[in-house]
């Protein structure tokens, strides 16, 4: 049983946000909305499965939203949003996970914290949501059409929160309440789930984990990825060879007269490059995450890492802004093999081909490389991202 799985529910138009486009796949300092979510859940080490809900004229968009990562396959949502749950829930059936994470596409700036916090609470309560304590004064507006409306009444704040998401829940249970509950309107499913009699925990939301509704929020939201800085990784690593017929590197498999040896797939290139993401956010090294004594990653492609590292950085608030990645060999011959091979690592970062560069040198014969007795790779990444 998959410990938690996230439902992403993006079938809506976002008309009021303007721009032409569903607010879902517009982007944001250069990356599609829809793409910030869900790198933030597949971050996380506790979400197993991550599915979106769109609209069903919307797959052209989705795909490349999210190229490159590894995902479900998305499911058609409903009229309504509460549909889309109840339809994106039915499809995780066979999932069976313990517990689901539903959010709103809208939201790009959630975090792992978030995340973790209310998967932490549903250990203790069938559902948990983030949500923030309302500090400002509420004011009744009298229900007249005047303008500007007059105030009819004070509200009390005490005890008020304001919802966000992603809402957490134990998976059976709100299963059962959507289906309960199907066509009859909620605001949300937190509500749906108290009106099925489950108590729902409250945890700490985050102030940046706003929903993008009008286009003044996408002004804001540009706004708050611009004060950013600039932080730079690097990365290297080395592989010897060993018997075979081909090299992975840089995610491709280059005919060779040996193998690379190592725990994983011994992609050298992108093991470095791995280390150099992690070391652009100060996430410890590839090994700390996938470390070689642990039977899972035996054989594992390495593009897994590279996809976990570059979610960490979603997850962060960075922006990927350029990866170099040298590779130092003999033999065999990169030059025929680079444009694949930036392709691919620009796929598996979701950036454009033109911030990749790989290239390759040799060492005129001397040390380990010279020998041909290995591969070595070195990497640098640069990573913009909130300034603190």
């Amino acid at each position: 049983m998959t410990d938690a799985a996230a439902l992403i529910v993006a079938g809506g138009r976002g008309v009021r946000a303007g721009g032409g486009t569903a607010k879902q796949y517009r982007t944001l300092a250069g990356v599609p909305v829809l793409r910030r979510c869900v790198q933030a859940f597949l971050a996380h080490p506790r979400v197993g499965a991550v599915r979106v809900v769109i609209h069903p004229d919307d797959g052209d968009l989705y795909r490349d939203a999210v190229r490159g990562l590894d995902l479900l396959p998305p499911v058609a949502g409903g009229a309504a949003r509460q549909d889309s749950a109840r339809l994106g829930l039915e499809s995780l059936d066979g999932v069976d996970p313990r517990f689901v994470l539903i959010h709103d596409a809208a939201r790009p700036f959630v975090t792992g914290p978030v995340l973790s916090r209310v998967l932490g609470a549903l250990e203790e309560a069938p559902a948990a949501i983030p949500a923030l304590a309302v500090v400002d004064t509420l004011k009744r507006a009298d229900p007249g059409a005047q303008a500007p409306p007059l105030v009819s009444g004070t509200v009390e704040r005490a005890g008020l929160w304001r919802a966000q998401t992603p809402q957490g829940f134990r998976f059976r249970p709100i299963l059962d309440a959507h289906r309960r509950f199907s066509g009859q309107a909620l605001t949300d499913d937190a509500a749906l789930a108290e009106a099925a009699g489950l108590a729902v925990a409250l945890v700490e939301g985050d102030e940046d984990n706003v929903k993008l509704t009008t286009p003044e929020d996408f002004h804001r939201a540009e706004r708050l990825l611009a004060a950013t800085e600039t932080r730079v990784g690097t990365g290297f690593d080395v592989h010897r060879f060993g018997p075979g017929d081909a090299v992975m590197l840089c995610g491709i498999a280059v005919p060779h007269d040996r193998g690379l040896e190592g725990h994983s797939d011994a992609d050298v290139g992108l093991h470095a490059l791995t280390d150099a993401l992690l070391g652009a956010i100060g996430a410890g090294d590839i090994g700390s995450h996938f470390p070689p004594t642990d039977p899972r990653w035996r054989g594992a492609a390495s593009h897994l890492f590279v996809r976990h590292a570059a979610g960490l950085v979603q997850a962060a608030g960075g922006v990927i802004v350029n990866a170099d990645v040298t590779l130092i060999c003999e033999r065999p011959k990169v030059g025929p093999h680079r444009q694949r091979m930036a392709e691919a690592v620009a796929e598996m970062l979701g950036v454009e081909t033109r911030r990749v560069s790989v290239k390759a040198t040799t060492t005129e014969g001397l040390g380990f490389t010279g020998r041909r007795e290995g591969i070595a790779a070195q990497a640098v990444v640069a990573v913009r991202l909130p300034a603190e």
